[in-house]
């Protein structure tokens, strides 16, 4: 099992999200972050006052899936997030090494 975290757009989390169903992948945890990378953030005018602002608004995506569909998923992503420009994002991928379903006690690929 591999566990993969992806940064995107918060614009594009709707057509990831269903890009990934359209695959099979069933479970999908979202959480809306903020950090930068290359892009460095950017200035914007309030009120007549420029200010810096040096941490974007991102959604981080993670979800666990069957070694099988480790490509096919992050294909998925990759797919339905890309713009083309600055700040698309990344996918990390790590190994899982053991999961259970609370409610059932089922584990392993079962419990994804």
């Amino acid at each position: 099992m591999k566990r993969i975290e992806a940064i995107i757009k918060p614009f594009k989390l709707d057509e990831v999200r269903e890009t990934l169903s359209g695959i099979g992948v069933t479970g999908l945890t979202v959480t809306e972050v903020k950090g930068f990378g290359r892009q460095k953030g950017h200035t914007e005018l309030y009120r007549g006052a420029e200010y810096v602002v040096d941490f974007l608004p991102k959604i981080k995506l993670e979800l666990i899936v069957a070694d099988n569909m480790l490509d096919v998923s992050i294909e998925a992503i990759i797919k339905a997030a890309h713009t083309g420009k600055i700040g698309d994002g990344k996918i990390f991928v790590t190994s899982v090494e053991h999961v259970t379903r609370i409610r059932t006690g089922e584990t392993g690929d079962a419990a994804i």
